[in-house]
């Protein structure tokens, strides 16, 4: 008899792993709460796989032998703790379809840099010229490229969600970038919760294998020493402090992973901003560590393109740089987004709050904002931190106005950045509808 596997979810991920368990001998049966794409619905039907949307049905599900869960659906949802009380394992896609690759993986994760990390990564090795895939919260289904594809190296961006439902996974590098409150509403606004979620990724390696990590986040450093037994560790630093630390200083990143030495001078690396030094520390040490040779390496620092909405150069018009970086929703994003400008900025901000706490980014927007714009359906909390810090603070609930208000506020050799510290569900779909209204709003002008 063949074993039933459910999938909870049916977008990319779920349909990926719909395909390669029907591949793989499963009885696959495909459950969505919500409405399938038509794509989706196409490829499950052209697959003989059978689906159902806009319900569950509990007695069928709980039949399975095996549950995929999409990271998107909460523990809290009651087909959810049905499945859980009937004794039935739940596990990431990311989880099921490395059970059939024999290929090496690196996995990357961080509240916030992960995409431009694993991306930059992906780009370094196959710079190097490497036979590499590019997949989890980023590219495409990591179970449908294992069906399709034929990589000798995966590099996986992995949420906290994924990492939660993965047991045996087993990664050849683990990248930790940062730990900030995020996501707290999933992890019972306990932020210790959260934190042994991101740092579960080192369980996730092989016996020797590397785990790169940022030396002074204080939720990382602190726990490292739970996690490592066993392991291979290459921290990266803002500064020389020790053997075996990757480094940034006197405007070069130095790489030093067992006893490699690789400079690349800052001003080469494509993309800017102290963070994203880190995040080049990050994916170059992984990469070295890969067995990327160094010349490779810092050719492919500067070619990489990143991601769009983050940080992304819009247009100069009038001396004004606008920039979008709509995907900075929260207030350790935002830090960084304004850490990498010295001119004075003109900060669009705003949407649905998380629970911000704006003093930790006072001193820095004191110093370099010269006017902000709350966007959002409400303001109060954005305006009520920022309006006897700010010179000028409008507030409006229409993006074209807020981008005309900025030109107006903007004088030559300014930069208006659009960095909102929040979510964007109350005026847009999602980060990228923000980023893509925003641009269009700019090339407007």
């Amino acid at each position: 008899m063949s074993r039933q596997l459910t999938i909870l979810g049916a977008g990319e991920s779920g349909v990926g792993a719909a395909l390669l368990g029907k591949a793989n001998g499963y009885e696959v049966f495909v459950s969505d709460y919500g409405t399938i794409k038509d794509s989706n619905c196409r490829e499950l039907k052209d697959a003989k796989i059978e689906f159902e949307q806009n319900q569950h049905s509990k007695e069928r599900i709980l039949k399975s032998d095996l549950v995929i869960k999409s990271p998107g659906i909460p523990d809290t949802a009651a087909i959810v703790r049905a499945i859980r009380d009937r004794g039935i394992l739940i596990i990431s896609e990311i989880e099921f379809a490395a059970k059939y690759t024999s290929a090496k993986l690196i996995g990357i994760t961080g509240t916030n840099g992960k995409t431009t990390t694993a991306m930059l990564t992906y780009h370094l090795l196959k710079e190097g010229g490497f036979n590499v895939g590019l997949a989890g919260n980023v590219g495409h289904s990591f179970a449908k490229q294992v069906l399709k594809e034929n990589f000798d190296w995966y590099v996986l961006e992995l949420s906290s969600f994924q990492l939660d439902d993965s047991y045996e996974l087993k990664l050849d590098i683990a990248v930790l970038l940062n730990i900030t409150p995020d996501h707290l509403d999933r992890y019972d606004n306990d932020f210790d919760k959260y934190i042994a979620s991101k740092m579960r990724i080192f369980h996730l390696v092989h016996l020797g294998g590397d785990a790169v990590y940022w030396l002074e986040d204080p939720s990382v450093g602190k726990n490292m020493s739970k996690v490592s037994d066993g392991l291979s560790v290459h921290p990266f630093s803002l500064s020389a402090d020790g053997a075996g630390i990757s480094f940034i200083q006197n405007d070069r990143l130095f790489y030093v992973p067992n006893g490699i030495e690789v400079s690349a001078p800052r001003a080469g690396i494509s993309i800017k901003g102290l963070h994203n030094m880190l995040n080049a520390a990050a994916a170059g040490t992984a990469a070295l560590l890969a067995g990327v040779r160094g010349d490779d390496l810092v050719r492919g620092l500067g070619t990489f393109k990143n991601a769009p909405h983050r940080l992304e150069p819009v247009r100069n018009l009038d001396s004004v740089e606008y920039i979008n970086d709509s995907k900075a929703t929260n207030v350790d994003a935002v830090y960084y987004a304004l850490d990498a400008f010295d001119t004075p900025i003109v900060w669009i901000a705003g949407g649905i709050d998380k629970g911000n706490d704006y003093s930790l980014i006072e001193a820095l927007v004191q110093d370099k904002v010269k006017a902000l714009i709350c966007l959002g359906k409400d303001n109060s909390k954005l305006w009520t931190a920022f309006e006897t810090i700010v010179p000028v603070v409008k507030a409006t609930d229409d993006l074209i106005k807020a981008v005309r208000m900025a030109k107006e506020l903007a004088k030559p050799g300014d930069t208006v950045l659009m960095s909102p510290a929040c979510s964007s569900f109350d005026l847009f779909q999602n980060y990228e509808d923000r980023g893509e209204k925003f641009k269009e709003a700019v090339l407007a002008l």
